[in-house]
């Protein structure tokens, strides 16, 4: 997980409690899965006995961070960068212990400096501490200069502000050592210069690598977008789906980064990918510990009983909102509340409907053979109708064909 670090660092860790500290932007109200590994490191230290800082951008949020980015940012309102704020602040609390005595998380907004200081004081402070030439020179200013469509002073400037951040931290609360993604390497060796210069000792720089999977692919990026912690963007079902769909060549290093699994329980999983790899469990137990950590037992209860849902399991259990979750993909179609009232319709026309069978009497006999399940229970009368009563919550029934041919019927 070490991607580089200033010299010295090892040996401080191994010595003496340090105080280290870990930026996260309020560009959204959520995280998303690519921020899980800066997160896993704030984690590792306070498992260590050190003392973790997450801290929140409200004030650097304002300026927004030019790493990585060819364009400038849309600028938040005060108040998004405040709600996102809150958003995020939940989310870290999944990860970090605010309440141990001997090493506490700490949880700290940078708008409560950034937002008060006079510029006139941080230019004469801060500023004359940094050359022209030394910011051009960072990777995330160069490349926006040569890449894309220039720098604003703006953004500029965030070197600055980071920079600044670690220097009241230090001051504070003894924080030497800041951490963060490979692309923040030039934001982070700034703001040691500055305690160095401004203080007289020694900060510390730990960023850890871009995470991709095997095939070049950016880490937490899928044909539906980002995967996010926030539950309403990214269900926990859905959320434990991504983990289980974990490559083989893959599903390793990211027990290493993603998970507290010990050496020994790692290298067992190791084992059964290459002994058992269609087993898959090495992704179950993935899944299982990272789903856990950001979502809890209980959701993560009903994601695995929502994705056994897909091989047969239970549906009759399940909300509206879980079967629209899990089907989202399957064909589809609708039913008038015309058509399912009274006696309902017959399950041979759904099933033709459905493009299941081409014919009633194709229909009736893939029914009467076994071949079709309502809500994953067989129905094996051709003579059976379907009304409302059936409906999951009055609004979706789930039709099969077989083992994993699934149609699902929604009552409009």
């Amino acid at each position: 997980m070490l991607y580089d670090a200033s010299e010295g660092l090892e040996e401080a860790l191994a010595t003496r409690k340090i105080t280290g500290y870990i930026g996260f932007d309020p560009t959204a109200a959520s995280l998303h899965v690519g921020s899980l590994l800066p997160i896993m490191g704030l984690a590792r230290l306070q498992q260590h006995g050190h003392i973790p800082i997450a801290l929140v951008g409200g004030g650097t949020g304002m300026i927004g961070d030019p790493s990585g980015k060819t364009q400038e940012r849309q600028l938040l309102s005060k108040e998004q960068i405040e709600y996102n704020v809150e958003g995020l602040r939940a989310q870290l609390s999944r990860f970090l212990d605010f309440e141990v005595r001997t090493n506490r998380a700490m949880l700290i907004n940078n708008a409560d400096w950034l937002a008060n200081i006079p510029m006139v004081d941080f230019l004469r402070d801060v500023g004359k501490h940094f050359t022209v030439n030394y910011m051009l020179a960072k990777e995330s200013v160069k490349r926006r200069y040569e890449e894309g469509d220039g720098i604003s002073f703006t953004e500029f400037s965030y070197m600055l502000l980071q920079s600044y951040d670690f220097l009241v931290l230090y001051d504070r609360y003894d924080c030497t050592l800041q951490m963060g993604g490979s692309d923040q390497w030039g934001n982070i060796v700034a703001g040691t210069e500055l305690i160095r210069k401004i203080r007289g000792t020694k900060g510390y720089g730990l960023v850890f690598p871009l995470v991709t999977t095997s095939a070049g692919v950016k880490f937490g990026k899928t044909e539906a977008g980002s995967v996010w912690l926030d539950p309403k963007l990214t269900s926990p079902y859905r959320f434990y789906q991504f983990w289980i769909n974990t490559d083989d060549s893959d599903v390793v290093k990211y027990l290493k980064y993603f998970t507290m699994l010990d050496q020994q329980a790692i290298t067992e999983l190791e084992q059964t990918v290459i002994v058992a790899p269609d087993k898959r469990e090495a992704q179950k137990r993935l899944a299982e510990e990272v789903t856990r950590m950001v979502h809890g037992e209980e959701n993560l209860h009903k994601a695995i009983r929502a994705s056994q849902v897909l091989f047969g399991g239970e549906v009759a259990d399940l909300s509206a909102s879980d079967v629209l979750d899990i089907f989202a993909e399957v064909p589809s179609s609708e039913l008038t509340s015309e058509t399912i009232a009274g006696d309902g319709v017959s399950l041979v026309d759904l099933v033709i409907n459905s493009g299941f069978a081409p014919s009633k009497g194709a229909a009736r006999r893939l029914i009467e053979e076994g071949g079709i399940y309502i809500n994953n229970r067989r129905i094996s009368d051709s003579q059976a109708t379907i009304d409302r009563s059936i409906f999951i919550d009055g609004q979706f029934l789930v039709l099969r064909k077989g083992a994993r041919k699934y149609h699902l019927v929604k009552a409009k």
